[in-house]
Order: C-alpha cells, then structure tokens, then sequence
C-alpha cells in the first residue's frame, strides 16, 4: 500500500518540516496490524517526494483473538489496498502535520504549497464519478486510471481499483485530513468497530470543509459505516456549525459594504441593472439565490412578467427580516401566491430550486472559499440548471476610487477574494465551458476609463435556450 506526496515548494525539501520526517533517513512504524515506513525517493530543492509505504500482516490480523477486525479469510485485498488502514497509519506517522501546527515554522504549516498525491490502489465503490464527486468540490484535479480485473483476461472487464493522482495547492495538513476521511468513504469499509468516537474524528478532521461538501451526507453515511443513528448526529452538528457561521456573516456584510458604497448609491445601481437582465431573458419563474433581507425581492414583485419568484437564504433571520419588510402576511392574495421565502445553502443540492426560468445570484460568490465555489458551482449549474443566471461580483480594480479603503483592502471582511475583471472573465468562461451556458458581461455602476465599473456581472445563458 502506498501514498506519495510530493511538492515542486521551494525549497522542496520543506516537506520534511511539514510531514515532521527526515529527508535524509527511512523510518520506520510499528502498528498494531503492521509496519508503516516513510521514504524519499526524491529528494531536491525543487522537488521533493514523501513516500507513505504500509505493509499489513493479514495472517497475523486473521490470527487475533479481540476480534475487532473484521476479517475472515487468509486471502483478501487488504494488504495491497488503501483502506482504513491508510487512514490510521496517516494518523500515527504524520498526526502532528495533520494539525497544522508547528512549533518552529508555523508560517510554513500555515502556507498553501503545490502538491500531488498519489494513491497507487484505491477501492472506489461508486467508481470514477463518485471519486471526482468528493474531491473535485475540495478544489484537486483528479487523474484516475482504472486496472483490468487481470490483463490475462482482458473479457473479465475492469476492477473497482484505481490509482489515483490529486493535484492542488494547499497545507499539507488539509491534504492528510482530506485523504484520511474520504480513504474509507471510498473503499466504504473499516476495520475496526465505528462508535461515538469516530463521530468526534469525523467532525475534528472535516472541521474545515465537510460541512460544505456537497456529498457530506453520504460521506459521513459511510465513514460511520452506515449507523444512521450516528451519521444524523454528526450531520446535525456540521449543520448547526455551520449556520452558526453563515448567521453572523450575513448579518454584517450588507451594512459594511453599504458604507463603502453609499456615495454612489451603487446597491441601487445594481438591483436595477439585475432586474432589467431577469426581465430581458424573458423568465417568468426566478429565484434569488442569497436573498438576504429582500430588496431584489421588491424589485422583482413589481414586475408582472414574472409570475412565480422565490428568494432562498441561509440566514433564518435574514428572511424573517424580508418577510417583515415585504408584508408577506398582509399582502393581497393574488400578490402573495407569487412569492415564497424558503431556508437553504447554495452548498448542497436542493430541489427546490431546479427547473426555474432564471436565477440572481446578487453579491454571494465573493464570500465563498474555494471549496464551497466549486460546490456552488455544482449546485447552480449543473442540478439546479436555471434557462439564465444573473451574478454579480465587487470589481476589485475600482476599489482605488473608494475614498477610506487601503490599497489591497477588500469591501468587507467577510470577503474570500475580490475579483478583477479579467478573473472574472476566467472563472465566468470556465463555468460556461463545463455546464454549457454562454455568457456575457455587463459594467455595473459609474465606469472608470482605467478601472472599469465598481460592480461586474456575467449573464450566463444555457445553450438550449440561446438563439445561437
């Protein structure tokens, strides 16, 4: 069994102070079903290689009398095969990297390097299309190849085996919490007996990402080998966690990126612009993903053409707010039956939002982390598919115009990355490219010869329903 990590960081040979472990010597683990050994194949200033190399006694596992591994036969796959006995060995060799602390370059744990993981024989029960579902949201570029069942005997057909190859920039401890919990959600088995215990490992190493994956139900499903019981409790931890966050950002962002704006009334600017690009698509079912307190909400009620509008938050309070603000219990029948206020995350997939004839996406993606873009994608182009999607975004060249902002600043601190108008482009390009829309884009605002408009926004068309 073997995992190797490798870095071009330079120097490359930083990867020993990461993984805590010498470039210059093997060593060697003693574990309870087995050796691990770590070795460097490579070893230079701009490239380094860890190799994690797991040999497992299964005669000696057979043999045990606590009979907490599960394992019945002389012959099996166990010892050629990431497992679960991958995620321990991780977990005893390379715990202290897996914290991301260091005692003597922590600055160094806490940056994002390049790195490659290669698994050489990974199980995949759901096959290539599950893999990429669990990493590919987690921001890796996945190369899988698939082995035959035996090249012998070529009519056998494929394996459910692959070597897989995770390419990415990241801290090395987030990779090791990434392959430790999705190793054995892969395989969907362990060898050991699952309790409260593996809830508490679940949420310590998913800490960071699992509540966003959009797979995490069925991750944590499998990780707890399918005890309901205790998948439903770590869910509803991430879930509570998770809102928690989610909460408080949205009750900030609106009044601190006003303060910035205000002097050129730009959130007018930007409300209008979007409902006259709703209108223009023709749409007469839309919804507003990231409602807030409902201010395109208004917008949009005026406007007849639109017969069905439905906002969606995950701020509970953001919507009791638009719900005070619009007079939903007090507005006339006819008037009401157009609209609904409904409770969600554009992190998981939600049915209640596919099918409609066009989607805002008014000033969201900046608040997201890479990971939970990637999830965002998914859910609004791929399963919730919208005829157009209207986004909006800070142009963070403008920023320069904004009286009190420093250089480098961005308009609000909740913001992951603010965007120039050629990475717009980029990111608007690629998400056209993969989910087949077009897309177009339009200045927001007072524009600047230099600097462009303060708000950017891409008009994204799925291509049945372009003229071209």
């Amino acid at each position: 069994m073997l995992l190797a990590i490798t870095t071009t960081h330079e120097p490359a040979t930083d990867l020993g102070y990461l993984l805590y472990k010498n470039p210059a010597r093997m060593q060697s683990f003693e574990l309870s079903f087995g050796h691990a050994h770590v070795v460097y194949p490579e070893a230079t200033e701009a490239r380094c290689t860890a190799a994690l190399v797991l040999n497992i006694d299964p005669i000696g596992l057979v043999r045990r009398k606590e009979g907490t591994v599960p394992l019945e036969q002389y012959v099996n796959d166990r010892p050629y095969v990431a497992s679960s006995f991958l995620s321990v060995a991780i977990s005893q060799v390379f715990g202290t990297a897996m914290t991301g602390r260091s005692r003597d370059r922590q600055e160094l744990a806490d940056t994002q390097i390049p790195l490659e993981a290669t698994i050489a024989v990974l199980p995949c029960r759901g096959g290539e299309p599950l893999l990429r579902r669990l990493f590919e949201p987690l921001g890796y570029v996945v190369d899988a190849q698939r082995h035959v069942l035996d090249p012998a005997f070529p009519e056998w057909g494929d394996s459910r085996y692959f070597t897989v190859t995770l390419t990415a920039t990241k801290r090395v401890a987030d990779l090791l919490r990434h392959i430790y919990v999705l190793v054995p959600v892969l395989d969907d088995s362990k060898h050991y007996w699952v309790g409260d215990a593996e809830v508490e490992k679940l949420l310590s190493k998913g800490e960071d990402w699992l509540a966003a994956h959009p797979e995490r139900e069925l991750i944590a499903r499998r990780y707890l080998r399918h005890r309901d019981s205790l998948a439903r409790a770590a869910l509803a931890r991430l879930v509570a966690e998770d809102l928690s966050h989610s909460e408080e950002a949205a009750q900030s962002r609106n009044a601190e990126e006003e303060v910035v704006e205000e002097r050129i009334g730009l959130n007018e600017l930007r409300l209008g612009t979007v409902t006259a690009a709703l209108r223009a698509s023709g749409a007469s079912r839309v919804v507003d993903l990231g409602c807030g307190e409902g201010r395109l909400l208004r917008l949009l009620l005026q406007e007849r053409a639109f017969d069905e509008i439905l906002g969606m938050d995950v701020s509970i309070r953001s919507l009791e707010i638009a719900r005070e603000r619009l007079n939903l219990d007090r507005m006339p029948a006819k008037q009401r039956e157009r609209i609904r206020l409904i409770h969600g995350s554009l992190m998981y997939r939600d049915r209640r939002i596919a099918g409609y004839d066009a989607a805002a996406v008014v000033e969201v993606i900046e608040h997201l982390d890479p990971p939970r873009l990637r999830a965002f994608e998914r859910v609004v182009f791929e399963f919730a598919r919208p005829g157009t999607v209207v986004v909006t975004t800070p142009n963070r060249e403008y920023n320069a115009k904004f009286e009190g902002l420093a250089a480098g600043e961005f308009r609000h601190r909740d913001h992951r990355f603010e965007w120039t108008r050629e990475e717009f482009r980029v990111w608007s390009e690629a998400v056209a490219n993969r989910f087949g829309y077009t897309v177009r884009f339009l200045p927001v605002g007072p524009e600047d010869e230099q600097l462009g408009a303060p708000t950017q926004m891409g008009v994204f068309t799925g291509v049945e329903n372009s003229d071209a």
